[in-house]
């Protein structure tokens, strides 16, 4: 049925919000490609025209014509001498291959050690390049050259894998298995096509948060014992923790290989004292099964809740992910400070001579309440002005000036002036 009237024909086709945004977005977007191209073609032509340029300089033995907004390394003319020595040595122009890396990093990038440790390994002499012994740690490889550490071949790998696995019970933490037993490596076959192998170790029967990893540096950085790498683990015991137990935990467990202490202990579970959470940075072999031993006790389970700040949430058991850029990031940082670079400025400061003392001015007095720095005037009082000492405000009586005083004044004042006619 066709409208009466034509009044809202304006709304018929009118666009709603959304789709005036797209508009706006499309043209900004094509915008900007064609700046983009605009400014491709420009550089194009610059560069077409500088190659032209080179080519026929080339071609007439003169130097190019600088272009503007180019610099140009200067010409280096070499001036004729008459010892025929310096004239006829050859100069050293050959360049540097980015593709060639120390030996002892190489080492290191192919996952068999630190790059301290693999210098020392070439130093003693267990390190062939191409089948030839190498002594230095410097010698410059590339990944063509076939490299031997102990008789083994290293691969190098320039793609750093981190993987983070919620290993299970009944895996061995190793790379291979003489006797045939499932490792760690079975649960991680699609993970990477890389050579990595476990950091630290979990014993068969223990769970919870592995890392596996082809990068030799951070490696020995988490399991060297001087970084103290925190640990958590989660304790089932088969008997209830006394308290008399708990504290000689807490105190420190003589073992055969030392003192053994724990950084912090607690019941996980206030009703049931069999479950412990118990965290530790020392990195000994079957530290916290033979804590609890040691006073009796047996270890039903063990799980490794969190390990250099990584946790196994939303990882399932047997299950793994990969490291996102900011844990990798915080992991090689890990318990890095400048506290030893600063001490060294501040020993030599000490040791200099000592410097003129100057003047220090205490801080302002800061106010509890919302920390103002005027101790004229607060927000929170009222507008005071500072009180003044009795010299400065009357000599006479030695208190500060009032309305009373000054009425009292201007009475012997008058009493003055009434006074004078008697005494003339």
């Amino acid at each position: 049925m066709p409208r009466k009237t034509d009044n809202f024909s304006k709304f018929y086709n009118k666009k709603n919000n959304a789709a005036i945004k797209e508009g706006f977005r499309q043209e900004k977007k094509a915008a900007k490609k064609e700046r983009k191209e605009a400014i491709e073609r420009h550089f194009e032509a610059k560069r077409q025209e500088r190659e032209k340029q080179l080519a026929a300089a080339g071609s007439a033995g003169t130097p190019p014509k600088k272009l503007p907004g180019k610099r140009t390394p200067p010409t280096v003319v070499l001036k004729a001498t008459g010892n025929p020595a310096s004239a006829s040595k050859p100069a050293d122009t050959a360049p540097h291959d980015p593709n060639t890396l120390p030996l002892n990093k190489y080492i290191a990038h192919g996952g068999v050690c630190s790059r301290r440790d693999a210098a020392e390994l070439i130093r003693l002499g267990k390190v062939e390049v191409n089948g030839k012994l190498v002594t230095e740690p410097g010698t410059k490889v590339s990944p063509s050259d076939l490299v031997k550490v102990g008789g083994k071949k290293v691969t190098i790998s320039r793609n750093f894998v981190y993987i983070l696995l919620n290993k299970p019970k009944d895996y061995i933490t190793t790379t291979d298995d003489p006797q045939g037993r499932k490792t760690v490596l079975d649960l991680i076959r699609q993970a990477t096509t890389e050579r990595v192998f476990p950091v630290g170790r979990l014993d068969r029967n223990t769970s919870g948060v592995l890392l596996l990893t082809n990068d030799g540096d951070l490696s020995q950085k988490l399991a060297h014992p001087k970084h103290e790498i925190k640990k958590i683990y989660h304790v089932t015991l088969d008997k209830p923790l006394t308290k008399a137990d708990f504290d000689k935990i807490v105190e420190g467990v003589t073992l055969e290989d030392g003192l053994a202490h724990v950084d912090v202990l607690a019941y996980a579970d206030t009703k049931d004292k069999t479950q412990i959470g118990l965290e530790i940075h020392s990195g000994r072999n079957r530290i916290v099964r033979r804590i609890f031993e040691h006073l009796g006790y047996d270890v039903r389970g063990l799980d490794r809740v969190m390990y250099a700040g990584l946790t196994k949430k939303n990882v399932q058991r047997g299950h793994w992910r990969l490291l996102t850029e900011k844990e990798i990031r915080i992991l090689k940082y890990l318990n890095s400070s400048f506290r030893g670079s600063l001490a060294a400025p501040a020993a030599s400061a000490a040791t200099a001579s000592p410097a003129p003392a100057q003047k220090t001015t205490p801080p302002p007095k800061k106010f509890k309440k919302t920390g103002h720095t005027d101790p004229q005037r607060h927000p929170g009082e009222k507008n005071k002005t500072p009180r003044k000492s009795a010299s400065s405000a009357d000599p006479l009586r030695g208190r500060k000036s009032s309305g009373s005083y000054n009425k009292s004044k201007a009475r012997d004042q008058r009493r003055d002036t009434k006074r004078k006619p008697d005494s003339e």
